[in-house]
């Protein structure tokens, strides 16, 4: 607790103070017939609100006042006759609780070709504890929604808003060009499967910034074709911590490259930075990565590049790995590690590992100096690394 309370302290100082009074909202969702009783169904007034919203050809808003508002799947398109909308949110948007209303849904909430929108605030429940009750028993169960997909889209910004309990992920960008999420609270329970806090895959300029992440699985996860990606002051756990991958999926894959991960805290997560890939071809890449000042308080796995990727260790595909790694640096990280192996690469026989640089790396184990493990790496130790590395 003490190494989370002083992280906070440092790196997590924001308090978001905003009066939606100073705004006039040209769409309040009460005014179109929405019922802030968390019963009656406002699908139609929100999806009214949008419809206006995106059909000016001004600057214009949507507000949802104090409240809980019950609301089925729901999908804003554009492209829109303005590139500015802002969705002010001071209650909570509410899920069916029964999973099967929008499980077989890709998205409850789907922002599609949309530009420049805004939104910020609210709770966004997903009430998914249903589906991953399903999911833990032998009945057939929906894959479940992801809770907001942001899908080719560009100039879109998530600020200061709640993401609660999600059947899937709960925050999807997806094609996606100059996205900001800043001040979220995702939560779920660490043994909810399925629900990574943010996915980011196939987009660019995308920044991460001051979110507590909690869940069942990543609290980040970065999928093939990520480029430019800056993700900083970020509290991880539970969870299953940041994890580029996995990849190598399929053969045809785009490479992710130009991601920076700082100021970061770890705290009794699976893994803390982690690089997964199937043992399998693919024509997939990740370089010139940056994990720097980074926390990590009893984590089980603080660093980990996986090329045997195969969690179920069930029909894997045994091969050797076709993406290549390289230009990976770890700088400034200490902490503690929950296991004795603190460090594990296990890299591909066929495409080694390469220019992977730790700098001032200081992982312990009860007390004692942590140890790492390494297969087809090659890299360089600098500066005060106290582990037994075998760089």
């Amino acid at each position: 607790m003490t190494i989370l309370r002083g992280f906070l302290l440092l790196f997590f100082p924001f308090v978001f103070l905003y009066s939606s009074s100073a705004i006039a909202f040209s769409n309040n969702v009460v005014d179109l017939g929405a019922k802030p009783d968390g019963k009656s169904d406002s699908t139609k007034a929100f999806e009214t609100a949008w419809a206006n919203a995106c059909g000016s050809t001004r600057p214009t808003s949507i507000y949802v006042p104090p409240g809980r508002y019950y609301l089925r799947s729901l999908t804003f398109n554009g492209p829109c006759k303005n590139n500015a909308i802002f969705i002010r949110i001071d209650g909570t948007l509410v899920a069916p609780s029964d999973y099967r209303v929008i499980g077989n849904s890709a998205a409850w909430i789907l922002f599609g070709r949309v530009d420049g929108v805004t939104i910020s605030g609210g709770v966004f429940d997903g009430k998914g504890s249903g589906l991953w009750a399903c999911k833990n028993s032998t009945r057939t169960c929906p894959s479940g929604a992801t809770t907001i997909e942001i899908s080719n889209s560009k100039n879109v910004v998530l600020s200061a808003l709640t993401s609660l309990n999600s059947q899937m992920f709960h925050i999807v960008v997806n094609g996606c060009q100059n996205i900001k999420m800043k001040g979220l609270v995702v939560l779920a329970s660490g043994n909810s499967p399925n629900t990574d806090g943010i996915h980011v895959q196939l987009s660019s300029d995308v920044t991460i910034l001051n979110s507590k992440i909690g869940t069942g699985d990543d609290c980040i996860s970065i999928g093939p074709g990520t480029s430019s990606l800056w993700i900083e002051n970020i509290v991880c756990g539970p969870g299953h911590g940041i994890s580029i991958g996995s990849l190598a999926k399929d053969l045809e894959e785009a490479g992710v490259q130009n991601v920076t991960i700082k100021k970061a805290l770890f705290s009794r997560t699976q893994n803390g930075v982690r690089i997964k890939a199937w043992g399998r071809p693919s024509n997939g890449f990740v370089k010139n990565i940056l994990f720097q000042h980074i926390v990590m308080d009893n984590v089980q796995n603080p660093i980990v590049i996986d090329q045997n990727y195969c969690p179920s260790h069930k029909d894997c595909p045994g091969q050797a790995s076709g993406v290549k790694i390289s230009g990976v640096t770890y700088q400034d990280i200490h902490g503690t590690s929950a296991t004795q192996i603190a460090v594990k690469f296990d890299c591909s026989p066929t495409n080694p590992c390469s220019g992977i640089k730790m700098e001032d790396v200081q992982l312990s184990y009860k007390d004692q100096i942590a140890g790492a493990t390494c297969s087809h790496v090659g890299g360089t130790a600098t500066g005060r690394v106290e582990l037994s590395s075998c760089l």
